[in-house]
């Protein structure tokens, strides 16, 4: 039985009544219960459950070390209280159910260590290390911050690199109407391919940079590809700034950059099938001896283009 507050005015210390010191034999009490005042919450037990383990309360009430009492015969302990009920069911079961926050848990630890219940420390720190297993990133995405802070992470990487670079703030024109869907469109892509290719790839994101946004991809510290989602439309009287979502080239560019995880090496047969510069019939035999992992695609949406946004008839 346990409770947040005192049981009424008979059971509470008299105002300015000092508590007296004095020893406990535990022989004396037997299983009897006692009264315990933690911190202002009110707790009944026995001197059996208190020295079962070999933790301080067993040095408290086998009378090896004093205890304070009020006058109406609670034993004070001045401990925080909250977690002090669950203390107490671990004395008698050896077993508890954990709270499921870590504050929490971490709270119960540390009046586990002053009580120097060591099962229980045990207990409480291995619940926090498996939620913190739980709570690990399923992958972490870097954001530049430099350009050589890019150049360093590129070549250091062992695997593939996609790069999406977004800058809404590079706002040079207006948008048209539907740039700014299609650059969180964008975005989206980005953040479900780094999920889906997590481990295999290293993604970043760059904000710093000068486009509006435009993805590029790496393989053995070399750029390989690059898909730019800008272009300036010139509307009536009027210069407008335009983003594309062309998912379709982005998944495929995301594919290409795979061939590059292992071997060092890149397939060149695999390369072959998946460049469209080799569908193509006309190439000489000079070019048979080209390398195509040596070029840089850049893929780009009509980079100019005018259209009259007046409706027919006008």
């Amino acid at each position: 039985m346990s409770g947040d507050t005192c049981l009424g005015s008979a059971l509470c210390p008299a105002a300015g009544h000092k508590p007296k010191a004095g020893g406990l034999k535990g022989g004396s009490l037997g299983n009897k219960y006692v009264r315990l005042n933690v911190g202002g919450s009110l707790y009944y037990t026995t001197v059996q459950v208190l020295t079962r383990h070999d933790t301080m309360l067993k040095a408290m009430f086998s009378g090896r070390m004093e205890v304070l009492t009020d006058k109406e015969g609670w034993i004070l302990i001045d401990r925080c209280g909250k977690h002090f009920g669950t203390i107490l069911n671990y004395l008698r079961d050896d077993t508890i159910a954990l709270p499921k926050h870590r504050q929490e848990i971490k709270a119960l630890m540390a009046e586990a260590k002053y009580y120097l219940i060591q099962g229980l420390v045990d207990m409480c720190q291995a619940a926090l290390q498996d939620k913190k297993d739980l709570y690990e990133p399923v992958c972490s995405i870097p954001i530049i911050t430099s350009p050589k802070e890019e150049e360093r992470l590129i070549e250091s990487s062992m695997k593939p690199v996609v790069k999406l670079l977004h800058n809404r703030s590079n706002n040079k024109y207006s948008y048209t109407s539907n740039s700014d869907d299609n650059l969180l469109k964008n975005i989206e892509l980005f953040d479900k391919l780094s999920l889906r290719f997590n481990g295999r790839v290293l993604f970043i994101k760059d904000v710093i940079g000068d486009e509006i946004c435009c993805w590029s991809f790496y393989g053995q510290g070399r750029k390989l590809a690059e898909v730019c989602c800008t272009s300036i439309v010139y509307a009536t009287e009027k210069k407008q700034t335009k983003v594309e979502f062309p998912e379709a080239r982005i998944y495929e560019e995301t594919l290409n950059v795979l061939l590059y995880e292992t071997p060092r090496v890149p397939d060149n047969s695999l390369l072959e099938a998946t460049s469209r510069s080799r569908s193509q019939a006309s190439h000489s035999e000079d070019d048979e001896g080209f390398e195509l992992r040596d070029r840089v695609r850049r893929i780009h949406v009509k980079r100019y283009s005018t259209y009259d946004d007046r409706q027919l008839g006008h």
